[in-house]
């Protein structure tokens, strides 16, 4: 099979595309024949030597992936061959990634792929989608009529707490770089967007939730803490999940004040049985409409190094995560 991988970390360069053997699945794994998968940070950080956990090289990189069940193993009763799945947390504590033509994955990290979702929504919503769903119904808890703001509203955790959120029942604030982005933030169902480069975002809160929002959820690496804080309402929850190495300035006296909470949290350790109960919950989201992953662009799986290059410059411009497909 062909499959995008490295030898050692490095630049994006240093992912190879050529051929390795054959999968076989063990026992609990499933055969998947890849249609589609996606690039995440987080991807870009293990390939660049993040030393998060060991890697058995040669390492395939990539952590969501869409396809075909083509073969599964002796312990498996949930999955058969044809089956059209969806998944993520691979290439995870030192399972092998997702950008290969077959990849083996462990049954319970996947999810049937519902007939009528194209196989690249189904990688392009996998991580983003888990990580949203997890963060605003098991660690926030919200509910309906509730206020959420969430920082970058057309990313792409950003972009799925925005559908998220407005499908519960929620009212949402977000932020946007241009007004490209602040009017695909409108068309995911966002009630107010902010444009940062021309609005003062704290003077937009206040306006838009004068008393505060029950939700505020950071996805930028380097936090304005003070903003957040301010943004909240009495007893509000903040969801932290990004910024590894970020050690910025807190205000504990205005925090404390409000009984607020702060949650910070990582899709890839919630328990799979938790994943699975939310990828249930996306996959009708998906059936209906609610929740529709943005994609910017759908490129070869050989183009898998260009792909991270464009991950790691910038996101200016871009509209939605990068897909990859083998050709």
């Amino acid at each position: 099979m062909k499959a995008a991988f490295i030898r050692e970390p490095g630049l994006a360069e240093a992912i190879v595309y050529c051929e390795l053997p054959d999968p076989v699945p063990e026992p609990d794994q499933v055969l998947v024949r890849t249609r589609a998968v996606a690039v995440n940070p987080i991807d870009t950080y293990i390939r660049g030597g993040a030393a998060f956990w060991e890697l058995a090289f040669p390492y395939v990189v990539g952590s969501d992936v869409a396809g075909e069940v083509i073969g599964v193993g002796s312990a498996v009763t949930d999955f058969k061959l044809g089956d059209r799945v969806w998944g993520s947390n691979q290439g995870f504590f030192g399972r092998q990634g997702t950008f290969s033509e077959m990849c083996c994955i462990a049954s319970r990290w996947l999810y049937p792929l519902p007939e009528a979702i194209p196989f690249e929504d189904g990688a392009a919503g996998a991580l983003v989608g888990l990580t949203a769903h997890l963060g605003l119904f098991r660690e926030s808890k919200l509910q309906p009529g509730e206020l959420v703001f969430v920082q970058g509203g057309s990313g792409g955790v950003g972009s799925a707490v925005v559908q998220m959120a407005k499908a519960a029942g929620a009212t949402v604030i977000t932020t946007a770089g241009s007004q490209l982005k602040a009017a695909a933030c409108q068309a995911l169902g966002a009630d107010h967007v902010i444009c940062y480069q021309t609005q003062d975002v704290r003077e937009a809160i206040d306006e838009f939730a004068p008393d505060g929002v029950d939700v505020a959820w950071e996805t930028q690496r380097d936090a304005d803490m003070d903003l957040l804080v301010h943004s909240l309402a009495q007893r509000g929850r903040l969801i932290v999940m990004a910024g590894r190495d970020a050690r910025p300035e807190f205000p504990v006296g205005p925090f404390y004040v409000k009984e607020a909470r702060m949650i910070g949290f990582v899709m890839f350790k919630a328990p799979p049985e938790i994943q699975r109960e939310a990828a249930d919950s996306i996959n009708e989201m998906l059936v209906q409409g609610t929740y529709k992953p943005r994609i910017d662009r759908v490129m070869p799986l050989s183009e898998a190094a260009a792909a991270h290059r464009l991950q790691e410059a910038s996101t200016v411009g871009r509209s939605g995560k990068l897909v990859l497909v083998p050709e």
